[in-house]
């Protein structure tokens, strides 16, 4: 049986959360620097998906695979108006470029590709940052 976390819980997991997203993404401009672009890709993407976990944590709303997040990312918030579609597609190219790079074969990101998603990443993570700052829980 699935148990309710208290708001202190829950406070804290959205935090780490964030930090998670944060951390993640110096990890993806050392792997940029070196070359290592598909690699990149899965950082940045991991860097945006700890900051959607951290959302969806902030409303309570439990998830169990990574189609699930992007789903619940955009029924939630997009469809809701309260985060711009822009944002819903660019975790949804990047949902798909790191399954791309990852599974895919013989597909090679180049620099061009991450010069254009690692600002974005940046962007996307810090919406999602201040969405979660702006959200108060309920009473609880």
């Amino acid at each position: 049986m699935k148990q309710e976390m208290d708001r202190e819980s829950i406070e804290a997991l959205v935090r780490y959360r964030l930090q998670r997203a944060r951390e993640t993404l110096p990890e993806a401009r050392t792997l940029i620097e070196n070359s290592y672009y598909n690699a990149a890709v899965n950082r940045l993407y991991y860097a945006c998906y700890y900051a959607v976990i951290a959302l969806l944590a902030k409303h309570q709303i439990s998830v169990q695979t990574h189609a699930g997040v992007k789903q619940m990312l955009g029924l939630h918030f997009t469809v809701t108006g309260m985060l711009p579609s822009k944002y819903s597609k660019f975790y949804t190219q990047l949902f798909n470029d790191r399954l791309t790079g990852d599974y895919d074969d013989f597909i090679l990101y180049d620099k061009e590709a991450l010069d254009d998603l690692y600002p974005k990443a940046e962007e996307f993570i810090g919406v999602i940052a201040e969405l979660v700052a702006e959200e108060n829980l309920g009473p609880g």
